[in-house]
């Protein structure tokens, strides 16, 4: 059995995958400590059984990266880590399509509970987040949808526009031209339904976590 944890803290992850072990001995666990690089390791390892995510790590904003390996990769049960304790981002995660929500705040023993539960095929929320469910508005539920389409590396540029990156910024972390990064944004703002990097970047905010501020993103032509 091979699982996957990607959270970009040491400790934590270390604590996680104990407790993946806890549940499984005879796991295999591998690790990542951004979404690039868990994109590569499901890439290398397509048969994986089971996925643990931060939301918050280099390369994540919010539910996209969720949405994006749930639409990628819809077979690979994701559970959800997070330093929210709040009941409604556990179950905005849930329609996103993850398996489980498990607190940062989770003792080790609700930590193999929810792994073990996951990997049988069922539903897992602390006892405290029980209660309730929620169905995404149709704007985020249709970025999700049109998000899952993107190859990872135009998920890449599009969570880089999203932070306010220029494209010549873009084209510099990414070891590409700018060439390469306006090709991208052309697919980007195609497959999103938008016409500029402004409307890119309003549509990923439907997925943040919080969403009360707009993003402010220079334009380019």
């Amino acid at each position: 059995m091979y699982v996957l944890i990607a959270d970009d803290h040491p400790l934590f992850r270390d604590a996680l995958q104990r407790a993946v072990l806890a549940a499984v001995p005879d796991a295999t666990v591998h690790t990542a400590d951004s979404v690039p690089a868990l994109f590569a390791l499901i890439e290398s390892l397509p048969d994986a059984d089971l996925l643990l995510m931060d939301l918050h790590m280099p390369g994540a904003r919010g539910y996209s990266a969720l949405a994006h390996i749930r639409g990628q990769y819809p077979g690979l049960p994701t559970i959800v880590v997070s330093g929210h304790e709040e009941a409604q981002v556990a179950r905005r995660a849930l329609a996103h399509g993850a398996s489980a929500y498990i607190p940062k705040s989770a003792a080790v023993e609700q930590i193999v509970e929810a792994v073990r539960t996951v990997l049988d095929g069922d539903v897992w929320l602390p006892h405290q987040l029980v209660g309730g469910s929620v169905e995404l508005k149709a704007d985020e539920a249709d970025v999700a949808a049109r998000v899952a389409t993107l190859t990872p590396q135009q998920f890449r540029v599009l969570t880089m526009i999203a932070e306010g990156l220029l494209n010549k910024q873009i084209a510099y972390d990414l070891g590409v031209s700018e060439a390469t990064v306006k090709a991208h944004m052309t697919a980007i703002m195609r497959k999103l339904g938008v016409s500029n990097r402004t409307q890119v970047a309003l549509a990923a905010s439907h997925l943040d976590v919080e969403q009360e501020a707009l993003p402010s993103v220079p334009e380019e032509g």
